[in-house]
């Protein structure tokens, strides 16, 4: 419904700021970190939203990144993970590691943030996982099966393609983004990190 907020940060608070544009002051809920990288009082800032709708609430989500916003719809679609628990999980995690988590099936990288214990951890990994092997059979049926194959270190690129699907990219874009990235001596987040600068132009 609000797709983003451009306008003058009035006012940060620990877990929300306000930002006035066109006369109206706009609370918008943010992640620590985020709130930390937004700016000065005074600025001119562009944050990307989710409009948040439950019976008891109505809330404006903020998000310096698209792939943050991604990240966070995905947890929302996560069983026993809330608004709340999805802002702290993008306070002590960037989405390239997150997802890269989910397709390595890494918990224990998971586990290390405050509020997500094992079972929380292994339902984040299970759903997103059951969730991408779904895009990406309709993607091969929309394809048809004539999917590009990238000859260079197949099986990075293979789990950077998935990691990167898991933040909502699909894979035509993906290739795209990957075949102008030099990959020689990158680590597997080093080159999701550098294809998301790309995918985020």
């Amino acid at each position: 419904m609000i797709a983003f907020v451009k306008g003058i940060l009035e006012m940060k608070f620990n877990n929300y700021v306000v930002i006035e544009t066109a006369g109206i002051g706009y609370k918008i809920f943010m992640s620590e970190k985020a709130i930390e990288n937004i700016g000065n009082i005074g600025d001119t800032v562009k944050v990307h939203t989710h409009y948040h709708v439950r019976e008891d609430d109505i809330s404006l989500y903020g998000f310096l990144t698209n792939e943050e916003l991604k990240m966070f719809e995905l947890l929302l679609g996560v069983s026993g993970i809330g608004a709340k628990s999805a802002l702290t999980m993008l306070s002590n995690i960037t989405p390239s590691s997150f997802a890269l988590a989910v397709i390595t099936n890494d918990t224990s990288k998971l586990v290390k943030i405050p509020g997500v214990g094992a079972k929380s951890a292994a339902r984040i990994v299970l759903e997103l996982k059951d969730k991408l092997k779904t895009m990406e059979a309709v993607e091969n049926a929309n394809e048809n099966n004539k999917i590009q194959q990238i000859e260079i270190d197949n099986n990075k690129v293979s789990e950077a393609i998935s990691a990167l699907q898991v933040l909502g990219y699909n894979r035509k874009e993906i290739e795209k983004a990957l075949e102008k990235i030099d990959k020689n001596g990158l680590s597997l987040e080093d080159i999701i990190r550098k294809a998301l600068a790309m995918l985020g132009r």
